[in-house]
């Protein structure tokens, strides 16, 4: 049996004036674990009595000395579920009626008493407290369903009363009814009235009580639900209508069976179905009259819900995709911080390194992984800032050829892929990372298609664009470039397809999309002035068409870029670095050290402020952009107020932030290399302000 543990703020009362009682008794207790409070007087016990008390140790000359009758009347004030246990110390041969009247008098007045004869065993005092306090704790759970009864009952009643519903009970044996008095006032009767079954039936019309009898027949019987609708006619000949349902209730330990329910009046509902009915029967004569000015109506109601509905799917898009875009651009933002402090220390490792040619490629191809991390990362920024598009003239076949590695790896294994890709193509005028999106996107969306493996194909080719709306504005001179994605996947019916462009449209499961619709990719191509077909047949997969246009321009198509030249040795100079990451901020003075310069280092907007103000010399001031307090810009124009003309360069990891604002500052986008950092800081060495050069 588990021991029980006494609840919070429970205790035992103990009162024994004499001797050394009190203090052995509550030693006792505690080595019990039950809580006690001493009583100086048997009037102070009076006082402390309450619920939460476990029982009271009392000795019988304590209780001989003073007056009971408060704590006889508390004792006959207890709720019905309590009942005070008391340990009385009486002494020895004490406690029989005959020997001790007290005793016996103590007993009637207390109650719940039990009488230890002193001297005891310690482990006899502690069994008695535990009994008792086991009784007591008994009380406390009794006390507690107590309440959660009433709670379930009081809101069993408000829940029928909200409902407009009046409870009864029938025993199928003997009829016996009992209702409440809501539901004597379903059948016009007074509260205090009786009311039986035998009543309740000379209520119901002749015509109704055939049935009321026959569904509770067949509920008895077979034990189903009992469901009655019936016209009641009251005492002073008014007639409503009351739906009744009741289920079957076996009590097998009374061996009664029982139909418990609820019923309402549902006059205002018949009421309204006879209404309808006879408003239906003359319907027909006006039908006629009416149907040229309904039509008129349901079309008008059917445009102005076609407005509505395609209202709140351009609000719901916008919602999505600015959620999408906040997500997706402080994802990109940190992860851009990341980098920054991993390329920055790659990078100066790479150069104090000599020799080492195995630990120098290690570092270039982790140097290599983290660029294409930045690359991702700047395409996660485009998306959610969705940027102008950067259109140049972009070779394709260069662009496709690059992405191949990367598509391979999407697909995985057991998908086969295939590029054809024809020769002697024009450029295509497009944004290239918008169209390597697109184009990544297609492939996984084709993947996805062929669970069970299959082949992706991309093709690549010049084709005359086919008679169709989508190329009715004027065709671009050097015509179109197709960039084609085919699998060999389950396809898309008619319905599926004619809806596969529109936005968050998806045939994946739950949480099985890219985040880049076929809508995107359709918006893009339409930006660029082409556009996106596809074509698709069930069981025989997916054609998906992106029609670019070509130019005929004189201008080379993108290629990669270009690496940074080494930049021109400038002047040594006193940089001040402000940075809310630490890793960014360690990494960006390494690489100012590295090449020469003084760093003066401040975590915040507000601590470079204030060495500014505390007229720390600075030739430079190199900044981040997005900082908690005073952003980079902020600091700047505070900067420019203090020193005029103070060269300063802003970094960020944001792909949309303006140049600089109003104040046309050169920004240096996160990650960067020592390469760039140090062009930059050239560049604006050399335009300060002479008045400037001379405060170094």
């Amino acid at each position: 049996m588990t021991e029980a543990v006494p609840p919070e703020g429970c205790h035992a009362l103990i009162l024994a004036p004499h001797g050394r009682d009190a203090a052995l008794a509550a030693r006792m207790l505690a080595q019990a674990g039950v809580a006690s409070r001493t009583c100086p007087s048997l009037a102070a016990l009076g006082e402390a009595l309450g619920d939460d008390t476990a029982f009271v140790v009392l000795t019988e000359e304590a209780a001989r000395d003073g007056d009971l009758g408060p704590i006889v009347r508390w004792q006959g004030a207890q709720a019905s579920w309590s009942d005070l246990p008391w340990i009385v110390l009486t002494a020895r041969g004490g406690s029989g009626a005959e020997l001790n009247p007290g005793a016996a008098r103590l007993s009637e007045a207390l109650g719940n008493v039990t009488f230890v004869e002193r001297p005891f065993h310690p482990t006899t005092f502690t069994s008695v407290a535990r009994t008792a306090l086991n009784g007591r704790l008994r009380q406390f759970e009794a006390r507690a369903r107590l309440d959660a009864l009433r709670q379930s009952e009081e809101r069993l009643r408000l829940a029928l009363t909200a409902g407009h519903l009046a409870s009864w009970e029938l025993d199928l044996a003997s009829r016996d009814l009992v209702c409440s008095d809501s539901c004597k006032a379903l059948y016009g009767r007074a509260a205090d009235a009786p009311f039986d079954y035998g009543e309740l039936l000379a209520g119901v019309p002749e015509g109704d009580r055939a049935r009321v009898a026959a569904a509770l027949e067949n509920s008895a019987e077979t034990g189903e639900d009992y469901v009655v609708e019936h016209r009641v006619v009251w005492p002073d000949g008014s007639e409503r209508w009351i739906e009744s349902r009741a289920r079957v209730l076996r009590d097998e330990a009374k061996g009664t069976t029982s139909l418990v329910g609820v019923a309402s009046d549902v006059t205002d509902r018949k009421t309204a179905e006879d209404n309808l009915r006879r408003l239906n029967e003359s319907l027909e004569d006006r039908v006629a009259e009416r149907t040229a000015e309904l039509k008129r109506a349901h079309d008008s109601v059917l445009e102005e819900i076609a407005q509505r509905e395609h209202a709140e799917q351009q609000l719901r898009q916008a919602q999505k995709m600015e959620t999408i875009g906040q997500l997706t651009g402080g994802v990109a933002h940190d992860f851009n911080n990341l980098l920054m402090a991993v390329l920055g220390n790659l990078d100066l490792l790479r150069r104090r390194l000599d020799g080492d040619e195995k630990t120098l490629r290690l570092i270039e191809g982790a140097i290599q992984g983290a660029e294409r991390g930045a690359i991702l990362t700047q395409r996660l920024l485009a998306f959610a800032r969705r940027q102008d598009l950067k259109v140049e003239p972009t070779d394709l076949v260069a662009l496709v050829s690059g992405m191949r590695p990367l598509l391979e790896k999407s697909v995985g294994p057991g998908i086969g892929l295939r590029v054809e890709l024809a020769e002697q193509l024009p450029p295509a005028l497009v944004d290239a990372n918008q169209v390597e999106l697109a184009l990544l996107n297609l492939v996984v969306n084709a993947r996805d298609a062929m669970p069970e493996g299959g082949t992706v194909t991309l093709e690549l080719d010049s084709a005359a664009p086919p008679a169709s709306a989508e190329f009715e504005s004027a065709a671009p001179e050097a015509g179109y470039l197709r960039l084609s994605v085919r699998d060999t996947g389950h396809g898309m019916d008619a319905e599926t397809l004619e809806r596969a462009i529109e936005p968050f449209f998806s045939t994946k499961k739950p949480g099985k999309g890219t985040g880049l619709g076929l809508s995107m990719i359709h918006g893009l191509a339409v930006q660029l002035k082409g556009t996106l077909r596809l074509t698709s047949e069930p069981g025989r997969g997916t054609r998906a068409e992106l029609w670019l246009p070509a130019t005929v321009l004189g201008a080379r198509a993108a290629g990669p870029a270009a690496a940074p030249e080494d930049a021109e040795a400038s002047p040594r100079a006193t940089v001040l670095v402000v940075d809310d990451d630490p890793l960014v901020a360690m990494s960006t003075v390494d690489m100012l050290e590295d090449l020469g310069h003084a760093v003066i280092e401040a975590s915040s907007g507000t601590k470079a402020l204030g060495l500014l103000q505390d007229g720390r010399v600075v030739d430079l001031l190199v900044t981040d952009y997005a900082m908690p307090g005073m952003t980079g810009t902020q600091l700047a124009k505070a900067a420019r107020r203090l020193l005029p003309g103070l060269p300063i360069l802003l970094t960020t990891g944001f792909a949309d932030l303006p140049e600089g604002d109003e104040l046309g500052l050169p920004r240096l986008n996160k990650p960067y290399q020592q390469e760039q950092l140090a062009a930059e800081i050239a560049k604006l060495l050399a335009r300060r302000p002479a008045a400037v050069a001379g405060n170094s």
